[in-house]
């Protein structure tokens, strides 16, 4: 391994011969200079992993230094020593990105400390990460058979996103491929689970909160109380809870937590069913007979999802809410960029309801775009990409705004999503669905022990488009391919992000209420 080599800046250099001594003894190459100017010079003609420099020299000040150091060099780490405790220099020497800071006396522990802060760190980091995964993988794979109800795999769900991320950080990827095994199993299991739970709780309501539950649960007590302002609920189509982990972080820069959860999308997990179902209240099947005029099926021509402003009316009337409401729909920058324009206009709704749809544009381009399919070519490229747009999105200018104005906010979603792998011949006529992970309509042939297959829709409260319709629903991570030119398209989805089937990824998703910092 090539020693690091540092280049130590003090004008009392010749004092700190014995931390030069104790530095070579453990591996590490240093070259001693006492002025600002020479170090410029000598790292123009030399290179070095690392400057130490003294804050206070004659001539060219060690801030000076520093400055013209990253002009020239912004990625060298940089490590400011000095005696000066004032909070002014700490302050231009952490603006100008030092790596770290020490106060003189120092003593050669604490150089060390720190050089192993910024060279080792990584490394400690991912051994200890390795380790812990080790402990908790038997602890995971014990716990699989004990997660019996539906708040069971929420939880579960959650701690593998916590270590899919930690395991995804490192440059060895064979821990993150055990754990990618790990999650298949889990998501074959919690098929099974659903396949034996799910028909109970949409006909019974004994599980958990689903899509046309979670507005009347968790929205309206916030409407019904007169003493909170404008509240903004933000339905971004498509965003995982993982995606969601990883907008966090920034949009509590501007709002503060009052409760996370995670609910349930109601079968199938796509647009036309889970996003009617929130903004109704209803399930399919009572949308369909209670608003014919707003519902399209499958087989009908028309958009799907053009009546949620509609649906969200009747439904705060038939629960008596009389709040004042908007709703708006953002596919595209401008539209995102009018909307923050004119939030000041909306404080006296009570609700103002934004669906924005970039997320799901992003999986729908996935699949038709090869630049997106390299940009997002797994679950930790995906995430990557939605943080990348969201730290310069009009979404996050419009929470920016909202938070001025002192809006409450809700951050949900309709549905999740997940990489698809594994496809599955499916035979049927001209009116069977398109959607990959779902598939309805008569006369359909395919795999009947590699599916979820219902019969009878109705006992789903899924409407059927004929008599002897049905529905089949895609596991873990499965996507049907019709059987003309099988291999094309199969290769043409594979590794694309699809949903309407069942999945943690697609079934477990957040609902968080939020209040302005």
């Amino acid at each position: 391994m090539t020693p690091i080599k540092i280049l130590w800046v003090d004008d009392e250099i010749e004092l700190l011969r014995p931390h030069f001594l104790f530095l070579e003894g453990k591996g590490y190459l240093t070259t001693a200079c006492n002025n600002g100017q020479d170090a410029l010079i000598m790292l123009k003609d030399e290179i070095f992993d690392v400057v130490l420099l003294d804050e206070n020299m004659p001539g060219l000040g060690g801030l000076e230094t520093l400055n013209e150091i990253k002009l020239r060099s912004p990625n060298l780490p940089v490590i400011m020593i000095t005696k000066n405790e004032e909070e002014q220099i700490m302050e231009e020497a952490i603006g100008a990105k030092i790596s770290d800071y020490l106060i003189k006396p120092v003593n050669p522990n604490q150089i060390l400390l720190a050089l192993k802060k910024l060279f080792e760190h990584k490394n400690l980091i991912a051994e200890k990460t390795i380790i812990n995964y080790q402990q908790a993988f038997q602890k995971i794979s014990l716990s699989l058979n004990e997660l019996h109800t539906h708040q069971d795999w929420s939880d579960f769900y959650i701690k593998m996103l916590y270590w899919e991320m930690e395991l995804e950080s490192l440059e060895d990827l064979a821990m993150l491929e055990i754990f990618q095994n790990q999650m298949k199993e889990a998501n074959r299991l919690f098929a099974k689970f659903i396949e034996n739970n799910y028909e109970d709780w949409i006909i019974n309501e004994s599980g958990p909160l689903m899509s046309h539950q979670i507005l009347k649960e968790k929205l309206f007590p916030i409407l019904k109380n007169e003493s909170e302002k404008t509240t903004l609920m933000l339905v971004i189509d498509n965003l995982r809870f993982d995606q969601w982990k990883m907008i966090a972080p920034i949009i509590e820069n501007h709002y503060q937590k009052e409760e996370e959860l995670s609910y349930f999308s109601i079968l199938p997990t796509a647009t036309h069913y889970a996003r009617n179902a929130i903004f109704s209240g209803m399930t399919p099947l009572e949308m369909q007979k209670k608003h014919p005029e707003l519902w399209v099926n499958e087989n009908e021509e028309g958009g799907k999802n053009l009546n949620e402003a509609a649906f969200l009316k009747a439904q705060l009337e038939s629960n008596n809410i009389k709040s004042q409401f908007s709703y708006s729909k953002i596919t595209n920058l401008k539209a995102g960029r009018e909307l923050t324009q004119s939030l000041n206009n909306r404080q006296k709704d009570d609700l103002l309801v934004v669906v924005y749809n970039f997320v799901d544009m992003i999986s729908h381009a996935k699949t038709e775009m090869e630049i997106i399919k390299e940009l997002a070519s797994d679950n930790k490229a995906f995430r990557s990409l939605t943080l990348s747009w969201f730290k310069n999105s009009p979404l996050l200018e419009i929470i920016q705004q909202a938070r001025k104005l002192g809006f409450k906010l809700i951050v949900t979603t309709d549905h999740g999503t997940i990489n698809v792998d594994q496809p599955l011949e499916v035979k049927g006529n001209r009116e069977v669905s398109m959607n990959l992970r779902y598939k309805t309509g008569q006369s359909l042939s395919y795999p009947t022990k590699s599916v979820m297959e219902v019969n009878d829709p109705k006992g789903i409260q899924l409407p059927a488009s004929h008599l002897n319709s049905k529905f089949i629903f895609a596991r873990e991570q499965q996507y049907f391919v019709y059987q003309n030119n099988f291999n094309h398209y199969a290769n043409h989805f594979r590794n694309t992000f699809q949903h309407g089937g069942i999945s943690m990824e697609e079934m477990i998703i957040p609902f968080v209420v939020m209040r302005p910092r």
